[in-house]
């Protein structure tokens, strides 16, 4: 199986009479893409769009998620399946890539599990998006809606508008053409032999009560642990749909990008064997916890795993999941190593997880989300900076003249627990 990721690299975004790539411009209707992104869903009563770029003295909260535009060209399926196109699977063929730009939804959000981009300042250097040109959806709902209507207006309308604009690239040439070529765990790559075999383990928020995340468009609390080909993530396969803390989430774009996989597929062959993405949930009784991790415990095991790599999303409850996956995997002969942030308070001296085993015993961290920052004022404001002190890791008395004072875990993919940002923590 082979996925081709075309990248056309985007420098420049504008508004336009029409969307198309010109060079290394993106060009945009704004007419257009409000017309795309609200498609006519009753449930929208409007949508305003703006355009954010890397240095510029703006700050967007609140954000419910983050979006790569892409294409795909050849091969099955198409962009976000289940959700904007059918269900049929991806992973293989070619997908064009409007790299260096992003569709971020914000405004009139769900809950107060949101975060926030600043486009300069010390808040930019905590977040990869403040390094992308940001097209900015303001989008409004009806009133009278349940939160998980609400939720889902707001997903598909960003869905929409990345399909919208990924469009553009359709017949662009890309600048650059990554290959993938994935194996079945069972037939050995060339020289892959003798190679250690590992699997990852990537947990999807999966709770209810709006942390959930989507599989070919299937909400993933109810799923046993399953198992994927690594370009089926790579190709969109999975879409964020969760309010959990700013700080850990996995948006849409973390999801199309994640960074574990590119470098399991690009050590695969040199120094381990990549076998294989075992999709797992992070749940909410005892029961549904214990049958997952032993599942998933199982799924490694039959893929003959000598070690795997677990990444999660959220704190707090899914920090018991992430253990018993853990213990499962040790006691089963895999050598696991787990990627976390913690919350160890403001001054770094609480305990960091919720839940922990003697088998964790090698475990990456990403930063403690407690910590505070100040940020200072910005020229413009995309959305409404009112919703600060209600936002997880603001506070009453968080905005004032002088700016916002926060802690990490208000800033969009801070504390990151697949590694996309640079903080990390270690012990004295």
């Amino acid at each position: 199986m082979v996925l081709e990721l075309g990248n056309i690299p985007i420098e420049e975004i504008g508004w336009g009479p029409k969307t198309c790539v010109e060079g290394k411009v993106l060009h945009i209707s704004p007419e257009e893409l409000i017309e795309r992104t609200r498609a006519g869903d009753p449930r929208i009563a409007g949508v305003e769009v703006d355009l954010a770029r890397p240095g510029e003295s703006v700050r967007i909260l609140p954000v419910k998620d983050v979006i790569e535009p892409r294409v795909k060209v050849e091969g099955k399926g198409g962009v976000f399946p289940g959700l904007i196109s059918g269900v049929e699977t991806v992973g293989e063929g070619r997908t064009h890539v409007l790299q260096g730009c992003a569709v971020v939804t914000a405004g009139q959000v769900v809950g107060v599990q949101e975060g926030l981009i600043d486009m300069s300042g010390p808040g930019a250097r905590y977040s990869i998006f403040s390094k992308l040109l940001n097209v900015v959806l303001v989008i409004s709902v009806k009133p009278g809606l349940s939160r998980h209507e609400h939720e889902e207006a707001l997903r598909l309308s960003g869905l929409r508008a990345a399909a919208y604009l990924g469009e553009a690239g359709r017949t662009a040439k890309p600048a650059e053409l990554e290959r993938f070529e994935m194996f079945p765990p069972f037939r050995l790559k060339g020289g892959r032999g003798d190679l250690p075999g590992v699997a990852y383990v990537y947990m999807l928020l999966s709770q209810g009560l709006l942390h959930d995340t989507y599989l070919y468009g299937q909400d993933v609390k109810n799923l046993l642990p399953t198992l994927v080909m690594p370009g089926e993530v790579m190709d969109g396969a999975i879409v964020s749909g969760n309010c959990v803390s700013a700080c850990d989430k996995n948006t849409t774009y973390h999801h199309q990008n994640n960074p574990v996989i590119r470098e399991l597929l690009k050590r695969d062959g040199i120094d381990l064997k990549f076998l294989g993405t075992v999709v797992a949930n992070c749940n909410v009784t005892l029961r549904d916890k214990v049958r997952s991790a032993q599942y998933a415990a199982k799924l490694v095991e039959l893929l003959g795993a000598d070690g795997a790599v677990i990444t999660k999303e959220g704190f707090g409850n899914p920090d018991a999941d992430a253990m018993m996956y853990c213990a499962g995997l040790e006691e089963a002969g895999v050598r696991t190593v787990i990627i976390t942030d913690e919350f160890a308070g403001i001054d770094g001296s609480s305990q960091s997880l919720a839940d922990t085993t003697p088998r964790a015993d090698a475990v990456v961290s990403t930063g403690n989300a407690n910590e505070r920052v100040s940020l200072p004022p910005v020229d413009k404001v995309i959305g409404d900076i009112r919703v600060i002190e209600r936002m997880a890791g603001g506070r009453s008395g968080s905005l004032s003249e002088k700016g916002i004072t926060v802690e990490l875990q208000t800033i969009l993919g801070a504390t990151n627990e697949l590694g996309f940002e640079l903080l990390s923590a270690r012990g004295e």
